[in-house]
């Protein structure tokens, strides 16, 4: 089944709707979903053949639509954050309670990234929150860097693809830990 691609308004009436949606990010296309629907989250993982317990990251065009997703952060560390955002640095904060095993995995930490990437903020502001970003492929493969790719490893089994171009970025996200400042993932 070939995808026609879909406006940021159009991605975010899927995600609504339970859909999986992929999307152009800094350096590949992510997949995500509305991280509040756990019948998605679940389909997303199973489609990736990824790990529950791996945990997920969530993207948002501002600091605010993570407000149900993070606990208790100091002053420093909001503005150590915000010193990189918005940009290509995924932060590992505390997990607010209530929080999903499938979007925060085997962690206390809720990994976040307040994104830089065009196509990734409109989505995230027509849907009205943040949403879930994993590369597009399946685990082990190599992550798609074209609408293409992304229907040659799901097809049918995702509801679009967002228009947009790839951010130019060769790495996915560094990834750090918020309480520490420690690189876990280097871009």
């Amino acid at each position: 089944m070939r995808h026609s691609l879909v406006s940021a308004i159009e991605a975010a009436e899927l995600l609504r709707r339970g859909k999986l949606v992929a999307y152009p990010t800094e350096a590949v296309f992510g997949l995500g979903c509305d991280p509040r629907n756990e019948s998605a989250i679940r389909q997303l993982l199973a489609l990736k053949h990824r790990p529950p317990e791996a945990g997920l990251i969530l993207i948002g065009s501002d600091l605010a639509q993570f407000t149900p997703w993070i606990g208790e952060v100091t002053t420093e560390q909001r503005a150590r954050a915000l010193e990189t955002w918005p940009g290509p640095v995924t932060w590992l904060f505390p997990r607010a309670p209530g929080v999903s095993d499938l979007v925060a995995g085997a962690h206390d930490t809720i990994a976040i990234r307040v994104t830089a990437h065009a196509a990734s903020r409109a989505l995230c502001e027509a849907f009205g929150g943040a949403v879930v970003s994993t590369s597009a492929n399946p685990h082990s493969a190599p992550p798609a860097r074209s609408a293409g790719e992304v229907e040659i490893y799901f097809g049918s089994f995702i509801g679009g693809i967002l228009e947009g171009a790839l951010g130019g970025r060769q790495q996915p996200s560094e990834i750090r830990d918020l309480r520490t400042g420690r690189v876990v993932r280097e871009a």
